[in-house]
């Protein structure tokens, strides 16, 4: 048996599979405190004979096995997460291989292997909803360097007409800031998934995507850009995004047409759990 966490801020999705990855058993935990979510997940699991599980954590994490930091939550706003050694504490109560990265990076993985990437090499997955986060796949495997990519942080260029301060408690007019779902909300007052089709605000929406997309793609050239989370669940807005990304990368550079290019997530709230099970077999 196989396990999965796919560890957010809001819930921890955690599954089981058997050797074909056939997901036979799983859970939906609210995130609380460490220990509070911890004795949920233990008792899940204590369920089953595991050989190895695979977990995909919100962030930032440690993941540089060479550092003390190996294994933690960093500095998260979450209450209680900062500086939480959550692999240790995993490995402490299962002796058996875990392996370990974000959540973003760890659906950018199911994607490309059972989703919207599979038969590619490489892809970038960018999920926008509460916040926004990226995980990148090069040559079929997870790419880090000093840390995990942060793609929800990047800076972007403001819109002229756009005077909103952003929602981010570290950089308030990054990508995130100006382009998740709460500064949706922030903006109109209505939450994203009951804004109209017709409001102002995805025109400026599709924008910021759109920039973000083009500097993945002039720094990355992924084979292709997969879109997830509760923001992108709407074909208009995937639409503007393809439109604006051709119009500001203005024919500088060769991409496949849009509609290949920028995709809808294909295992749509599983890319992440899938992801973790890959993983887990292959530790």
């Amino acid at each position: 048996m196989y396990g999965a966490i796919e560890a957010g801020g809001t819930k921890f999705v955690c599954a089981v599979a058997d050797d074909t990855l056939k997901i036979i058993d799983s859970v939906s935990i609210p995130t609380r405190t460490p220990a509070e979510t911890l004795a949920d997940v233990f008792q899940f699991f204590d369920q089953y004979e595991l050989t190895a599980m695979g977990i995909g954590s919100f962030g930032p994490i440690g993941i540089d096995p060479k550092k003390d930091s190996y294994g933690y939550v960093l500095a998260t706003p979450k209450p209680g997460w900062s500086e939480y050694d959550f692999l240790g504490n995993m490995k402490a109560h299962y002796n058996i291989p875990i392996a370990w990265t974000t959540d973003v990076n760890a659906a950018a993985y199911g994607e490309l292997k059972q989703g919207a990437a599979q038969g590619k090499d490489s892809c970038i997955y960018l999920t926008v909803g509460t916040g926004i986060g990226g995980g990148v796949v090069i040559n079929g495997e997870i790419f880090s360097g000093i840390s995990h990519p942060e793609m929800g942080h990047i800076r972007v260029k403001r819109a002229t007409e756009d005077t909103y301060v952003g929602t981010c408690p570290y950089h308030k007019d990054c990508l995130e800031g100006l382009a998740a779902g709460p500064s949706l909300e922030a903006r109109t007052g209505i939450k994203g998934q009951e804004l109209p089709q017709d409001h102002p605000i995805w025109e400026l929406q599709a924008y910021y995507i759109a920039q973000a997309l083009m500097n993945y793609t002039l720094t990355l050239a992924p084979e292709v850009i997969v879109l997830g989370g509760g923001v992108m669940n709407q074909d208009h807005l995937l639409h503007k995004i393809r439109q604006q990304f051709v119009e500001q990368m203005a024919g500088y550079m060769e991409t496949p047409e849009a509609s290949e290019y920028i995709v809808r997530w294909g295992l749509p709230n599983k890319s992440g759990v899938i992801g973790c099970l890959l993983l887990a077999k292959e530790a």
